[in-house]
């Protein structure tokens, strides 16, 4: 990011932080921040039954005036099975949306995931109260 980039902002709480740069108009940049996340709800674990937005595996997500997206993710295990698949499935998934130049998609650690970064729609559907 640059000196002229948009501060960041956590859209709800335990939610990713969006950032973009000023040089995106906000209704374009609304639309792709929506189209992207409706990109990211298509994406499961194939062990967990709600996709990997609402269990709050996406940390990051960082739109570059290009209209390049970076999106820092993570498990909800370091030694999960899919774990060489999941970003492959973001990137594609985010990649499909009109408008955006190419994704590119890191793993992070820190902080590791714990329940608390899970919507109340993916504890409904994990039965989680």
């Amino acid at each position: 990011m640059n000196e002229h980039a948009k501060p960041e902002v956590e859209v709800q709480p335990n939610r990713p932080t969006i950032a973009a740069q000023d040089a995106i108009a906000p209704e374009e940049l609304d639309r792709l921040t929506d189209e992207i996340i409706a990109a990211m709800k298509t994406v499961y674990d194939p062990e967990i039954p709600a996709d990997i937005y609402e269990l709050g595996l996406i940390y990051r997500v960082d739109i570059d005036e290009s209209r390049f997206v970076k999106i820092d993710m993570t498990l909800t295990a370091p030694g999960c099975p899919v774990a060489g698949e999941m970003p492959i499935w973001v990137e594609n998934a985010v990649s499909a949306v009109p408008g955006v130049a190419g994704v590119e998609v890191s793993m992070v650690f820190d902080p590791p995931w714990d329940q608390s970064r899970m919507s109340d729609e993916a504890r409904v559907a994990l039965d989680m109260w």
